[in-house]
């Protein structure tokens, strides 16, 4: 009278790790060596759940490291001032420019007042066009 009934398949419940057992296992998957797709097969997991786990604890280590850099930023004297003199443009300063010219055997030397570098530097133009 009644067709064969068929059992719908239990449903699975969706699986809750406890926070002390994530910690361990993305610990574990940190170890020089150790892949993460042998510790989730070790501890009956699914590998890209505990790449996401892993995942997760990096991206929170990054934002408690940078929060903690803040603090350090704040917390920080400001440098110190260090007192500078600067001498007025009215010191002219003392010395000379030099300038050796060698051609062939001949030899040109000629010395500037430094006061008047400005000049130099435009009969070294004209000369060296």
């Amino acid at each position: 009278m009644y067709p064969k009934l068929v059992k719908a398949p239990k449903r699975q419940r969706r699986r809750r790790h406890a926070e002390e057992f994530k910690r361990q296992v993305v610990a574990a998957c940190m170890q020089p060596g150790i892949s993460i797709a042998a510790v989730a097969l070790a501890n009956g997991l699914n590998a890209n759940l505990l790449r996401r786990w892993v995942k997760d604890d990096r991206d929170a280590q990054e934002v408690a490291n940078d929060a903690e850099a803040v603090n350090q930023v704040e917390t920080r004297r400001p440098p110190t001032l260090v007192p500078v003199t600067v001498s007025s443009s009215d010191d002219a300063p003392a010395g000379e420019i030099k300038i050796a010219i060698h051609r062939d055997q001949t030899v040109v030397e000629v010395a500037w007042p430094v006061s008047q570098a400005a000049t130099c530097a435009q009969w070294l133009r004209e000369l060296l066009r």
